[in-house]
């Protein structure tokens, strides 16, 4: 009550009935958001539980990734539950600029409002032709002047396979030679090439890395001994293999475990198919399209492929697959290769509006630069925690190997990779002798991928057993948004280190197996490396 006896409306709570009626209003403003949360969830897992009781076995993302997306813009992906995630898949690197960019939706819009066909199988039209002049002023400089096109069905796949029946046209040869750890997509001749493939049809060549160096020893030594393979099959009239119609080659292995070939390595490779007249494939399915910090990843080493895989982002969100290549081998008749939906307008003009805005506005070095700094911090928690056996990554295409640190491995053999290390030779071993890094640990993978889904984060696993967490961010990312995606990720790796009842690596130190010490800290993997 006030002085005056009675009650004030001033600073205070109001009359005992409008107090009553604000908290009545509360009230029922508290139950309709239950009942928004509660039908919100009902839709969620309707959704879900109609999804496994009707799609096939073979879906993938969903199992990991049990979320219902209703919206999305530029990193964010809202379910239909209401929860928001940072999205770090971007369709497999298929949203250069991220979910429903204002530059894609114009461009889409702007055909649908014209009247313009939507489907013109393999036709000339404006789209089109603006499309492959956008499309080839982002080319290599020797391939645009003498290239030419090939509008494939609407997947990469397809695009791989039309470029295995163009080389084997071109050539009169059949054999393809592909790299161990490879994905080129699931149809019959693209599963084939790929890393997982049970019918082995296509010849395999060691593809180098430093981690797990088929070698063993890694570096420049590792990359000159995965060249001299491939150089010794090629030449070897005993080898057992014919000279291949193709060669394919990712300049970073996406599936594989995001693994950079190189860059000398990769030159040598082209002289190596140069010389021999093998046509060089390069598959830039994911790479493409500034997602290595180059437009093209072959740009890193300056080659230039004489075919050029691509699909992805360059339908800019949309399904479209291309192949491209050099005058020379267009031996095709008429119909030799086909598909119905190879005249998607839409996928072009949304294709032709994301090429142009990561061309103008140097998203490729944008990618460089925030996915050099990404990778630095990524190193910091390949030193704090015993679980991360490496990180690597080039631009905006990044992992982070999962290991079990307290398992057994074997020490490599003092001579195993010696140079004339026969009796009396006397030459000294190529490389020491090392430690075997720890197996995959793809449980742990897998855990982490969980405890960042819980955070509002979404990334990709991949690699040799599922053990790398992979991260595939719009080329939009900002410096924020970054910071935000690897504190979630730290935070699901120490959750998960916190589980499994280890303690943190102490800075510049690796948990090794029981009884063998501790092992230096490698450094973060990028490419290059010398000629």
């Amino acid at each position: 009550m006030t002085a005056h006896g009675g009650y004030g409306t001033h600073g205070g709570a109001g009359t005992p009935a409008e107090q009553g009626e604000r908290e009545e209003r509360e009230g029922r403003a508290r139950e309709q958001e239950r009942c928004a949360e509660d039908s919100a969830h009902a839709l969620h897992e309707g959704i879900l539980r109609r999804q496994g009781a009707r799609e096939s076995a073979a879906r993938t993302y969903a199992r990991a990734l049990p979320i219902v997306p209703v919206r999305a813009r530029g990193l964010t992906i809202e379910g239909a539950d209401g929860r928001r995630y940072l999205d770090c898949l971007s369709g497999a690197g298929t949203l250069a600029l991220g979910h429903n960019h204002p530059v894609v939706l114009e461009a889409v819009r702007k055909v649908l409002d014209s009247g313009a066909p939507l489907h013109a199988l393999d036709l000339a039209t404006p789209v089109k032709d603006a499309f492959v002049t956008e499309l080839f002023r982002t080319l290599p400089a020797g391939l645009a002047a003498r290239a030419r096109v090939q509008f494939c069905g609407p997947a990469g796949t397809d695009a791989v396979e039309a470029a295995f029946k163009l080389v084997r046209a071109a050539t009169g040869r059949t054999g393809i030679m592909a790299f161990t750890g490879a994905y080129h997509g699931m149809t019959d001749a693209a599963l084939a090439a790929s890393g997982h493939a049970q019918d082995v049809r296509v010849t395999r060549l060691p593809y180098p890395q430093d981690y797990r160096c088929p070698f063993g020893v890694g570096g420049p030594l590792g990359a000159e001994l995965a060249a001299r393979w491939t150089e010794s099959l090629l030449d070897d009239p005993k080898s057992g293999v014919p000279l291949p119609a193709g060669l394919i080659l990712e300049p970073v292995q996406g599936e594989g475990g995001v693994i950079p070939a190189p860059d000398a390595w990769t030159r040598r490779v082209r002289r190596l198919t140069e010389d021999r007249s093998v046509p060089l494939i390069a598959d830039e399915v994911q790479t493409g399209v500034g997602r290595t910090g180059a437009f093209w990843a072959v740009d890193h080493s300056g080659i230039t492929p004489d075919v050029m895989v691509l699909s992805k982002a360059i339908g800019g969100s949309l399904p479209l697959a291309v192949v491209v290549y050099r005058d020379d081998l267009d031996v095709w008749a008429p119909g030799a290769h086909a598909g119905t939906f190879r005249g998607n307008q839409l996928a072009m003009a949304a294709g032709t509006a994301t090429l142009a805005y990561v061309r103008e506005n140097r998203l490729a070095e944008h990618a460089a630069d925030l996915g050099a700094r990404m990778l630095r911090r990524l190193g910091e928690l390949r030193e704090r925690y015993a679980c991360v056996g490496d990180v690597r990554g080039r631009g905006l295409m990044l992992g982070l190997e999962l290991v079990d640190p307290e398992a057994e491995t074997e020490t490599e053999p003092e001579t195993a990779y010696g140079a004339g290390t026969g009796a009396g030779s006397g030459a000294a071993p190529l490389a020491a002798p090392g430690r075997r890094p720890p197996p995959a640990a793809p449980a742990l993978a897998a855990a982490v991928q969980r405890e960042c889904l819980r955070r509002g984060l979404i990334v990709e696993l991949g690699g040799r057993h599922g053990s790398v967490v992979r991260l595939l961010p719009p080329l939009t990312l900002t410096d924020e948004q970054s910071t935000a995606v690897l504190d979630r990720l730290a935070d699901a790796v120490e959750a998960v280190e916190a589980v499994a009842g280890r303690r943190p690596a102490r800075v510049g130190e690796r948990s090794g197996p029981p009884g063998q010490g501790r092992r230096a800290a490698g450094p973060v993997r990028g490419a290059g490396g010398a000629e």
